[in-house]
């Protein structure tokens, strides 16, 4: 089953059950490591930027990516 047909059952789901989805995405997102392709590119983003909030917040992102939860 690819991504395109999951979404399309998601879709059909009820409000509850699409709740349900969600929070199991958010939850994996956070449990999840990065890949090393993720991190190289949220890295470049660090040195790239010029707002200080924004490299915080990146480097926040590798850490979690590279730990996971």
């Amino acid at each position: 089953m690819s991504a395109t047909d999951v979404i399309k059952e998601i879709k059909d789901l009820s409000p509850s059950e699409q709740v349900e989805v969600i929070q199991f995405a958010l939850k994996l997102a956070r449990t999840r490591p990065l890949t090393a392709t993720e991190l190289t590119a949220l890295t470049k983003r660090v040195i790239d930027t010029d707002d200080p909030a924004e490299a915080e917040r990146l480097k926040t992102s590798i850490a979690q990516g590279f730990y996971s939860e």
